[in-house]
């Protein structure tokens, strides 16, 4: 779910939605949500001062409530 909601509002953000996808990975620690977006795109998820990934991260933290998540943007062409 949250992966899902967190795709859905990173799509709206960006100029090439089609290459927008998050995986959620579960770790020990607790889940890592990693959002792969086009590399001119990443700017764009990380915002000015990183506002926007910053407004991305509270509301998926409030929509885990006590679990939490992490969230990691990486771009397309970086791969793990």
């Amino acid at each position: 779910m949250l992966a899902d909601a967190l795709e859905h509002l990173v799509r709206g953000v960006v100029d090439h939605p089609d290459d927008v996808s998050v995986r959620d990975k579960r770790l020990r620690q607790g889940s890592i949500l990693e959002v792969r977006v086009h590399p001119d795109d990443l700017g764009k998820v990380i915002g000015r001062g990183g506002r926007t990934a910053s407004a991305f991260r509270t509301v998926i933290s409030a929509l885990a409530g006590r679990g939490g998540a992490r969230i990691d943007f990486v771009d397309v062409d970086r791969r793990r």
